[in-house]
């Protein structure tokens, strides 16, 4: 079983916006969003065109990120490539559909 090596990482930094910020300044749309786990900051996953969680979680050394989706509480280390859950950990979940 693969383990996350950055857990001290994570801390409970509340989501950026309802959406992806770089997205949303662009006038972009998104598929499915992820909230950084270090600093809060809302992104869109891998599936997206312009993949701004991924990117984030690569310039800025916040390797992992937790899904914003509704009702989703996985967590996913972009350096270690494994997914995970936190059973105690906050939810955070996108309270909107899709774009």
């Amino acid at each position: 079983m693969a383990i996350c090596s950055h857990l001290d990482l994570i801390a409970d930094t509340p989501p950026s916006g309802d959406g992806c910020l770089e997205c949303l300044q662009i006038g972009a749309g998104w598929v499915h969003l992820r909230r950084c786990a270090t600093c809060g900051q809302v992104g869109c996953c891998d599936s997206s065109p312009n993949k701004h969680a991924s990117n984030h979680a690569r310039s800025l050394r916040h390797p992992v990120m937790q899904s914003f989706e509704p009702g989703e509480e996985w967590f996913w280390c972009e350096v270690d490539q494994v997914a995970f859950e936190i059973p105690e950990a906050p939810s955070y979940s996108h309270p909107r559909k899709r774009r």
